[in-house]
């Protein structure tokens, strides 16, 4: 069954401390972890310091190809030393790329800034739903997961929201200094939030289950694999979620360029991407709600989602924005609801590698999409192309229609 309805335990009615502790701790550190104000400019600090556009773009193929080689591996570690500590690791190796941007500008330290964050995102992958999800489930409160992921998601859009609100008037008091050093204090102080986390090693470590003896990488490694091949349910809610994820994903980075297509200014563009991420976030807190819905109900939800995106991106004026606010709220909420169907699947000690799988998955799909999309820009537009793009939702709807039946 790609999306099933059962799997999650009954909803946790009151939230004992240890509960609302982890959750108010995720939350802090959710907030953190995208307050960066060097977001919005960081690529201007990048031209300012001669970089021509081939040497920018080629920083950030460093960025993805780092995050994808390490993908995998930082969850297999995760799994054998400790998901919570890799979540401290994770943001202070960012702080320190960040840094070093602003300390000696120059490619070569762009380049390993990007490296060490890369490697700071793919620590933070796999190992912070793998920790959420065992410590709910230990205190019997698992299938409050999907709203408190959820919940995450949006804190993390807000503090975006807030970092590039900051930056201007930050920037003009300090300059790139100043910026620089409020990113890495918000990184500082998401580690610092990460190391308030739970976590008992003797529930989740590799080495307390049979399959993996000596709690080894290889044999954590090897144990997620053979979860993933010997398990339908862990395969599916894997693949779901990764197919889910990967086309309004993709979309999102082409959303300022379909505005611009429909003839608004360059002042009113960020206007028309806020309102589509004011869906995003929405579909975020209403995940919570959208996992008690049935996968029949979902898969039409998703179809019509499609449907909607396609009819909004055509329509060639910016009140179609509203109609693509509406679809990518409905593919975030699936998105955070598949995630959580897909840690409710997962049975075996390596939980953080499987999660990482997924991580690779959607990446190394993501990557193929933007080839997709830069291909075919050749022919047709933005609209035409986020139209095309709906189908596959329709497709995925139908299997999820299918697996029930």
């Amino acid at each position: 069954m790609l999306f099933p309805t059962s799997g999650v335990p009954a909803r946790t009615r009151v939230p004992g401390p240890q509960i609302r502790r982890l959750e108010r701790t995720l939350l802090v550190s959710a907030g953190f972890e995208d307050l960066i104000l060097l977001y919005p400019v960081y690529a201007l600090l990048f031209a300012e310091h001669g970089l021509s556009t081939a040497e920018i773009s080629s920083l950030f193929a460093i960025w993805s190809v780092t995050g994808l080689l390490l993908e995998v591996p930082s969850g297999v570690w995760a799994d054998v030393v400790s998901r919570r500590l890799l979540l401290i690791i994770g943001p202070l190796l960012s702080a320190a790329g960040f840094a070093l941007w602003v300390v000696a500008p120059s490619y070569g330290a762009f380049a390993v800034g990007f490296v060490l964050w890369g490697t700071g995102g793919a620590l933070r992958s796999g190992a912070q739903e793998a920790l959420v999800y065992e410590e709910l489930d230990r205190l019997g409160a698992a299938s409050r997961y999907v709203g408190l992921m959820g919940r995450a998601g949006a804190v993390s859009m807000a503090a975006t929201a807030v970092a590039t609100a900051a930056a201007g008037p930050l920037f003009a008091l300090g300059g790139y200094a100043a910026l620089g050093t409020a990113s890495v204090v918000a990184c500082v102080l998401c580690a610092a939030a990460a190391a308030l986390l739970p976590e008992h090693l003797s529930d989740n470590s590799a080495g307390q289950d049979d399959d993996a003896p000596d709690g080894g990488y290889a044999a954590t490694l090897k144990t997620g694999l053979s979860e993933v091949r010997g398990s339908r349910a862990v395969r599916n809610a894997l693949l779901m979620a990764i197919l889910l994820t990967t086309v309004w994903g993709a979309l999102d980075e082409y959303v300022p360029l379909l505005a611009m297509e429909t003839g608004a200014s360059t002042r009113d563009v960020p206007f028309l991407v806020l309102a589509v991420w004011v869906g995003v976030t929405l579909g975020s807190l209403l995940a919570a709600r959208a996992e008690r819905l049935a996968a029949r109900t979902m898969g039409a939800a998703v179809a019509v989602a499609g449907l909607v995106m396609a009819v909004g991106a055509l329509s060639g004026s910016p009140l179609g924005f509203l109609l693509l606010a509406s679809a990518f709220l409905v593919f975030q909420m699936a998105d955070v609801v598949a995630d959580a169907r897909l840690q409710a699947a997962i049975t075996g000690p390596s939980r953080a590698t499987v999660t990482s799988l997924a991580g690779l998955g959607t990446s190394v799909s993501t990557l193929l999409m933007y080839a997709a999309y830069g291909t075919a820009s050749q022919y047709t537009g933005h609209g035409a192309l986020f139209a095309l793009f709906a189908v596959p939702y329709v497709v995925v709807a139908f299997a999820m229609a299918r697996s029930v039946r």
